[in-house]
């Protein structure tokens, strides 16, 4: 890793003890916000502050009448706060984070807050990865919860059922997604390795955040490093069929359980079959079968994230078949393949998927739901891997299961240096050249323009993009519908 370790002021056992007041830098991220509401349900004056605030999570906040400061500034924190909070957003140099040091008030970061107050006595499901951990935890929550188990979690993603991404359970499970990106300005670990598993899932390991990480190896010691902390007692569920995740797992084989879609794994799916409600399948262990049913999702990889899931459940007590026919009524992730809405006969669907290997995997699964449509991909490179060049050539293969894709040229290249700029014009050569119909343009109005000509009734639009992307789906839908009066 680029960035040198640095330990926080306080960790989760030194923090102070029943914080009445709880101010929160950064509290718009996602993490964050729902760290906010728990502080918030448990009793606690929580307040906030941040930049470029936007609904939901405005929204949420404001109706949880928690006060947010859209601005970073000493005076934030007057009244003095018992405990701040400081998000991964936040840099040394925010004048709010230098009158914080300043002041002596106790601080923390997110992972050390939430062991600290709200996850110590729990039995933690820990779900890493870089893809799928959002659908897998929100999965295993619904599992534990539909057994009557009264699950805690935090999710990177609002979950069907209960329309939030975050739960404070009675129950002695807490599911928590674990994230590989830093912790804090004054703590440069993955998130992930605050949180000390009794069952690890590792559902897959390839290069990401360019910003923090030189190479896949630097990202797979930190993995290793994470399922190092799994006690004797506990269990380590790993996609091995993977050969990334295979090397990360190697000497932990005495709790360590494989699953995918591979038939020599330990937990395997076979006889998958699209239905008009989702995938069916059959899951075994050992090679027995242990459930069946029809999972409410589409895409293969779907399919192995709930094999996780189940076998995670099996961990703790849950019988697979239990776990399956809990499954058939989850109601899946927001933004996950999420159906937006439909105007003149048009379907738009808006996705998280950034990565390469999301992009491939989310595109062959809207193809399995609509395999007679015309399928338009509309794609924003927006994280700092995917505005730099490094995914240049894999997204090329990326978009094989779409028939029009359409790009926006990144945001904000002047940051990168010009070597190391993603660019969109030349994706779209590329895939034109194979025989593609790709287009590039400069900006989000000028993508709503063209679709708007261009799509007719029975189209589907896949949007992906892990940020806003200027609200495109329901500016589509909008013009759809105003292009049908």
């Amino acid at each position: 890793m680029r960035h040198v370790l640095e330990n926080s002021r306080l960790n989760d056992s030194s923090l102070p003890e029943r914080p009445n007041h709880v101010h929160l830098m950064g509290i718009c991220g996602t993490g964050m916000g729902s760290l906010a509401a728990m502080f918030h349900q448990v009793g606690c004056t929580v307040t906030g502050s941040d930049m470029g605030v936007y609904p939901p999570m405005s929204d949420f906040l404001k109706q949880l009448g928690i006060k947010v400061s859209e601005k970073y500034a000493p005076e934030n924190l007057i009244p003095t706060p018992d405990l701040v909070v400081v998000g991964n957003v936040i840099r040394r140099t925010n004048p709010e984070a230098e009158a914080l040091e300043r002041s002596g008030i106790p601080y923390a970061s997110m992972p050390e807050a939430l062991n600290g107050y709200f996850i110590r006595d729990k039995s933690r499901i820990v779900v890493t990865g870089t893809h799928g951990k959002t659908t897998v935890s929100a999965m295993l929550a619904w599992i534990l919860y539909k057994e009557n188990l009264d699950p805690g979690f935090m999710i990177g993603g609002l979950v069907g059922g209960f329309e939030a991404n975050y739960r404070l359970g009675q129950g002695r499970h807490f599911v928590l997604e674990g994230d590989e990106y830093d912790t804090a300005y004054f703590d440069k670990r993955p998130k992930f390795l605050h949180y000390i598993p009794d069952v690890a899932i590792v559902t897959s390991c390839e290069f990401d955040h360019a910003d923090i990480y030189d190479s896949l190896d630097q990202i797979q010691d930190q993995f290793r490093a994470f399922v190092r902390l799994v006690p004797a007692g506990g269990r380590i569920i790993a996609c091995a069929e993977h050969a990334s995740v295979k090397e990360v797992i190697s000497g932990f084989n005495g709790n360590t359980a494989t699953y995918g879609l591979d038939p020599g794994m330990e937990w395997c799916a076979c006889d998958i079959d699209v239905t008009p409600l989702g995938m069916k399948t059959t899951i075994l262990r050992h090679g027995r079968q242990a459930a069946a049913g029809t999972i409410p999702l589409f895409g293969v990889h779907n399919i192995s994230n709930a094999v996780a899931a189940i076998a995670a459940a099996e961990r703790v007590g849950v019988e697979p078949q239990s776990a399956m026919d809990a499954l058939e009524s989850f109601q899946g992730v927001r933004r996950r393949q999420e159906v937006v809405g439909e105007a003149a006969g048009i379907l738009v669907i808006d996705d998280f998927a950034h990565h390469p290997t999301e992009v491939r995997e989310t595109c062959r699964g809207v193809r399995s739901r609509f395999p007679d449509s015309r399928i338009t991909a509309v794609f924003e490179p927006r994280t700092n891997t995917s505005r730099r060049a490094f995914f240049q050539e894999l997204y090329v293969s990326a978009f094989h299961d779409a028939d029009l894709i359409v790009l926006r040229e990144p945001r904000d290249p002047e940051k990168f240096p010009e070597g190391d700029r993603f660019s969109s014009r030349r994706l779209a050569s590329d895939l034109n050249r194979l025989g593609k119909t790709a287009y590039a343009f400069e900006g989000t109005d000028d993508i709503v323009r063209f679709l708007t000509r261009e799509l007719r009734s029975g189209d589907i639009v896949l949007i992906m993009s892990n940020g806003s992307f200027d609200n495109i789906a329901l500016r589509l839908l909008d013009a759809f519908k105003e292009r049908s009066s």
